[in-house]
């Protein structure tokens, strides 16, 4: 009787871990909704986007794209906000998950954001060619994961005054934003971090907040170093990445509770999708409404 027990127990175990591991295996479904922000509308006025190629002198040998959005209410004699995205060719399309320029056309339009120039920009790639997937680039974690001052000097020293030749920017520091996906959201943050007096604003989507290149050291470093002057959303997903460099939705976490310790003015939104840009893209409008209710022109 025991033994019969024993084996129906064992079979039982069975069947748990193979359900288990089956529903370890199944892709992660995720399923969002665009709202009328993520949409054209009827009489928005609509920016311009225009591609550019650059080779860096910070990043020594590198190529690599950039994108510069310039919204309808413009005027070269006001000096506007400004915007800059990582992995830029994700965030500028206009039918991939975050629909930058339609969203900026649309809150522009409501005056729910100030009039903001995008600077989109696309990771480094040594040589003369340029990638065929920037996300393939092969200086992205370099530039993006490395925890050091060099991508603000990217943008400090040579993007920024090259798009300043043609349009005029704030200069103030709460009216500059940083943003980006993954290894982009961690470099979003060390820009402001490193640079407070520059960037004041961050949104990270899905960031890589763990130890690809030391990154990881940011929940301590927030709970001990003096508090910055900058403004921090963060969206993960609690089915993101989990391997060796870590576990992403801990990590945003983690960062979330650092931030709170602090007293940051920040603010955490929490999804179930996993590596992708489907979530924050869905929540974008509401991320730029958070981001920029200090300074929108109502």
């Amino acid at each position: 009787m025991r033994h019969r027990l024993f084996i129906l127990l064992i079979g039982s175990l069975f069947v748990v871990v193979q359900h288990r591991l089956q529903a370890q295996q199944k892709p992660i479904s995720e399923t969002v909704s665009y709202g009328p922000d993520s949409q054209r509308q009827a009489g928005v006025p609509k920016g311009v986007v225009a591609k550019h190629t650059w080779k860096s002198k910070v990043f020594p040998n590198t190529i690599r794209e950039y994108y510069v959005y310039v919204p309808a209410q413009y005027d070269p004699q006001r000096p506007a906000a400004l915007m800059v995205f990582q992995d830029g060719h994700a965030y500028v399309k206009e039918d991939g998950d975050f629909r930058v320029p339609i969203v900026f056309d649309n809150l522009i339009h409501q005056k729910a954001m100030p009039v903001t120039i995008g600077l989109f920009i696309n990771p480094g790639q040594h040589g003369e060619e340029l990638p065929k997937d920037p996300f393939r680039a092969d200086n992205r974690s370099f530039e993006y994961d490395t925890v050091t001052n060099q991508y603000d000097r990217l943008l400090i020293e040579e993007l920024i005054p090259e798009i300043s030749k043609t349009y005029k920017l704030s200069d103030s520091p709460a009216m500059r934003a940083i943003c980006g996906l993954s290894s982009g959201g961690i470099c979003a943050f060390t820009a402001a971090w490193q640079r407070p007096d520059y960037f004041q604003k961050v949104l990270s989507h899905i960031g890589s907040f763990t130890n690809i290149k030391g990154g990881y050291v940011y929940p301590s470093l927030i709970r001990k170093s003096p508090k910055r002057p900058i403004k921090v959303f963060l969206q993960d997903g609690n089915n993101d990445l989990d391997n060796q460099h870590g576990n992403w939705w801990l990590s945003n976490l983690q960062m979330e509770a650092a931030l709170k310790f602090s007293g940051y003015d920040y603010k955490f939104v929490g999804g179930t999708g996993g590596h992708t840009g489907k979530h924050g893209g869905s929540i974008l409008p509401e991320s730029l409404h958070w981001l920029w209710a200090d300074v929108a022109d109502k």
